[in-house]
């Protein structure tokens, strides 16, 4: 029996089956174009079962409607080769099959089951990983990773895996740890330098976070466009925070919007960025038109709610009309009582706060929006992504000239980011209009620092 590159056993299949499995592998672990070369390794070996099964999940990572269309045929092979495998590989197919059948509690538990079972599997733990994500069950992701880690210490992804975990549970030391880990292992280990800017912009570290990006941005070749998009987008947060918002619009329109326009990651990552500009004041000229035009397709893509409240907004910024047949489906999918609670008990008010936002109805935001502040992460996403809707929040405040809460919110953010020159311009006006100029002097100080 062959094995793949981590030492499991594999079964079947001949050298171009296990290149192909190990491009999957190493490809979706380290965010390489080169995970797709499974593809072609599928179609030429369809009695293969394990190529198969993960053929069928690399087609569901299209996060889209419809993607499970294309992911059957091979779920649909797999299955017809189960036979003579071994557990792990048995494990992948039901993986594939719960996935595709859309019950991700069952992804998530087959996975953990795997992490202790075949701690060496990162493929399928990472897998699992990802569905917990999506669900902001971060303690969830932490388990995964803590269940691999005693196999795989010498493994750089372990390790980047695991720093993600750790912040997300705001565990902001051991996230740091174990990304340098990851990093000291493998230099070119683009979750670990993902982890890595969340700590450091969670921590107010904003310089050494622009400058560390800066720095390792020469190993991201040959990624796939949300990783590459995203590390940029994260470069685009320090940028911003520094008061250089011109650089900030030249990384939207070099780095992070136009990799592969049709992807829901670089979608999103373009709704956010170009939210964000707007926030602190930046005009960002027709490029909501540009995004509008791809999300437009998005009208019935309701895959996952982190995912669909973005392209709502972005619609909605665009002046689309697609908004209303997207919030009509997002009704519909909310009012089903067999169907998740995410959806009827947090997607819907959000949906309604941020289509609130983008019409300037800033009371209706603040109370639809504001009621499920506390619970979003179960909509997906991790904190810096969330803080899109805290940022719309704050602005809503503002603009309806609730100063008073405007500034506890603020205050509270510089905790966290104390020298960011948007958020002090912003306390400046705030402490102006509630008769504190002295406290509005400090904060145009703060503000006119050099970064």
């Amino acid at each position: 029996m062959h094995s793949d590159w981590l030492g499991n056993p594999v079964t079947g299949g001949d050298a171009a089956v296990l290149q192909g499995i190990d491009d999957f592998s190493l490809g979706f672990l380290g965010y390489e174009t080169r995970m797709v070369n499974l593809l072609a390794v599928a179609d030429a070996h369809p009695g293969h079962c394990l190529a198969n099964a993960y053929a069928a999940m690399l087609h569901m990572f299209g996060e889209a409607a419809g993607v499970e269309a294309a992911a059957r045929p091979y779920l649909a092979r797999a299955e017809a080769a189960a036979t003579g495998i071994t557990e792990r590989e048995r494990r992948a197919v039901e993986m594939a099959r719960a996935w595709v059948g859309g019950d991700i509690g069952r992804v998530i538990r087959l996975g953990q089951e795997g992490a202790e079972a075949d701690p060496r599997d990162l493929t399928l733990m990472k897998i699992a990983q990802y569905h917990a994500f999506n669900r902001g069950d971060a303690a969830g992701m932490l388990r995964l990773a803590h269940a691999v880690l005693p196999a795989c210490d010498e493994v750089p992804y372990a390790h980047g895996m695991a720093a993600f975990a750790y912040e997300q549970c705001h565990l902001m030391t051991e996230a740091e740890q174990a990304a340098w880990r990851a990093v000291d292992l493998k230099r070119k280990e683009p979750w670990a330098h993902h982890a890595l800017a969340h700590v450091m912009l969670t921590g107010g570290r904003i310089a050494e976070g622009r400058a560390f990006l800066a720095d390792v941005s020469e190993t991201w070749t040959d990624l796939n466009s949300f990783m590459v998009t995203h590390n940029w987008w994260h470069q685009a947060l320090f940028l911003i925070s520094q008061g250089d918002l011109e650089g900030a619009l030249s990384l939207y329109d070099t780095q992070v919007w136009g990799v592969w326009k049709e992807y829901s990651q670089d979608q999103i990552g373009a709704v956010s960025l170009l939210a964000r500009l707007e926030l602190v004041g930046v005009d960002v000229g027709d490029r909501w038109s540009d995004v509008g035009a791809y999300l437009a397709h998005r009208t019935g893509d309701l895959v996952n709610p982190f995912l669909t409240l973005q392209y709502l907004y972005g619609l909605d910024r665009a002046g689309r009309p697609e908004a209303d047949t997207l919030m009509a489906a997002l009704a519909a999918r909310a009012a089903d009582p067999a169907g998740d609670p995410v959806w009827r008990e947090v997607a819907l008010p959000a949906a309604e706060g941020l289509r609130a936002h983008a019409a300037g109805d800033w009371p209706t935001c603040l109370a639809r929006l504001g009621s499920v502040q506390g619970r979003l992460m179960e909509a997906g996403g991790s904190h810096a992504q969330r803080d899109l809707f805290d940022q719309i929040l704050l602005d809503a405040l503002i603009r309806a000239g609730r100063d008073g809460p405007a500034q506890q919110m603020l205050e509270l953010r510089r905790r966290h980011e104390p020298d960011s020159v948007p958020l002090n311009r912003m306390l400046a006006g705030v402490y102006g209009r509630l008769g504190l100029p002295e406290e509005a002097a400090r904060a145009q100080a703060r503000a006119r620092l050099t970064p």
